[in-house]
């Protein structure tokens, strides 16, 4: 059990409420992450908040003018009706058209029609609930979003299991995407299903761009991917891989994969079964819509395969939720179509785009100290620093005690950086002020010892 469980745990002691608490009510907890880290850094993060997954623009959240302007127009049933549990079927219908228009690999191939959950953690949570069972294992690479491990270790009572997110060899020395990782944990996985007589399966999540790295693979790694859960598959193992497309569209080097991963993964081989977890939150700058969307594609499914998964999927949603937001739904369907969205879109891309070169500018003109590694990043709203021999914690909490800048520490060992909501003008500084600290740590660590 983890230990901030067990703290909460203690503190209802001999309480009524322990008595009644249920198994998944004792292994719960708040994670010491990045939410607790970027309210810390709200409240005392006084000259740059690079902390939360958002894209900030002079100060305030980025809003497309089709989101603004349609608030006002919604009428009583848009903004107060229920929703249907699956969504509502217009938006639905739109989304599909959306995902062919984005994914080219995806055109003209049979896929369920996308089901509506309220955010993309409840869709990655819902679908847990649909295919894992406790003490099942789920393949992530060491470098992902926290909340994968409160939804499968927690909630499902499962085990996440992790391989290096990157490799580097005497060949290429430059560090990519650990593809062979991946491969070996899922055939690892495989085996220990199959020796606790669970079957040959194994589960995983691909998440590109990479949340804390920034990393999306390049079309050779992202080809070497889909090679790999083929060849895993082609051995008899039933592979479920859940594509975690939350920052889908943001790369900004060429020679990258820009469409979805499951675009290509879905039909590869008829015992991979792939799910895309997608939205509007990134993709149309709408952070507190929580509106996600539940894609399933598989060679060896049709029509009554999709229907009956599909229906498994309602079932979860209206046993927890009910349904999703009505006038989220009707704000993105009437976004979609608004003049000059995807104009404006882009140029929100931009400015991202923007921030990225301006830290890569600096991070060249100016290299860390050698207690800093900076991690690949091509992509998304992030980069990643790993610290070697200093606490990231520490630093994080320098930065953020004396010179008023947020950041998020990830394993002790990782610095995460949101160059998203950092205006491009001010990352030299920034990253100046990262740089400073972590030479003053590296040097109070050692002082003793050469004293």
């Amino acid at each position: 059990m983890n230990a901030l469980a067990e703290e909460l745990n203690e503190a209802l002691a001999g309480s009524v409420a322990e008595r009644l608490l249920s198994e998944l009510g004792r292994r719960m907890y708040f994670p010491k992450g990045i939410v607790s880290q970027s309210a810390e850094a709200d409240e005392r993060a006084h000259r740059f908040n690079a902390t939360i997954g958002m894209a900030y623009d002079s100060g305030e959240p980025m809003i497309l003018d089709s989101i603004r302007a349609g608030l006002p127009t919604l009428s009583p049933k848009e903004a107060v009706a229920y929703a249907p549990t699956a969504g509502t079927a217009a938006l639905r219908e739109r989304w599909r058209a959306e995902l062919d228009r984005k994914n080219p690999s995806m055109a003209g191939k049979a896929c369920s029609l996308p089901l509506v959950a309220p955010g993309l953690t409840a869709a990655v949570s819902t679908v847990a609930d649909l295919f894992l069972d406790a003490g099942d294992e789920m393949v992530l690479p060491d470098l992902s979003w926290p909340n994968y491990r409160l939804i499968v270790e927690e909630r499902k009572a499962a085990k996440c299991s992790t391989y290096p997110t990157f490799s580097a060899s005497a060949a290429s020395p430059a560090q990519g995407f650990n593809v062979a990782g991946l491969e070996a944990a899922l055939r690892s996985a495989a085996g220990r299903a199959r020796a606790a007589g669970k079957g040959a399966k194994a589960s995983c999540i691909l998440n590109f761009p990479n949340n804390p790295t920034g990393y999306t693979p390049t079309l050779a790694e992202a080809e070497a991917i889909v090679a790999a859960l083929a060849r895993v598959a082609s051995e008899g193992v039933a592979l479920l891989v859940v594509v975690d497309d939350a920052y889908f569209g943001l790369q900004y080097e060429e020679g990258l994969l820009r469409e979805s991963i499951f675009a290509r993964v879905a039909w590869a081989h008829p015992n991979i079964l792939a799910v895309k977890v997608d939205g509007p939150t990134k993709e149309d700058y709408v952070w507190g819509f929580r509106l996600g969307f539940i894609t399933l594609g598989s060679a060896s499914l049709g029509p009554k395969g999709y229907d009956a998964l599909v229906k498994k999927l309602m079932g979860l949603v209206r046993s927890s939720v009910s349904n999703s937001s009505a006038p989220a739904q009707s704000l993105m369907l009437k976004s979609l179509d608004y003049p000059g969205v995807e104009e404006q879109k882009a140029r929100y891309r931009g400015l991202l785009a923007a921030r990225y070169s301006s830290v890569k500018r600096c991070l060249a003109e100016r290299p860390l100290p050698r207690c800093l590694d900076v991690l690949p990043f091509n992509s998304g709203y992030f980069m990643s620093i790993a610290c070697e021999g200093l606490s990231a914690e520490a630093l994080r909490r320098k930065l953020l005690d004396e010179k008023g800048i947020g950041t998020v520490s990830i394993l002790d060992r990782y610095l995460r950086v949101a160059y998203s909501s950092v205006e491009a003008e001010d990352m030299d500084e920034l990253f100046a002020e990262i740089a400073g600290s972590a030479a003053e740590l590296a040097a109070a660590r050692v002082a003793p010892a050469s004293a």
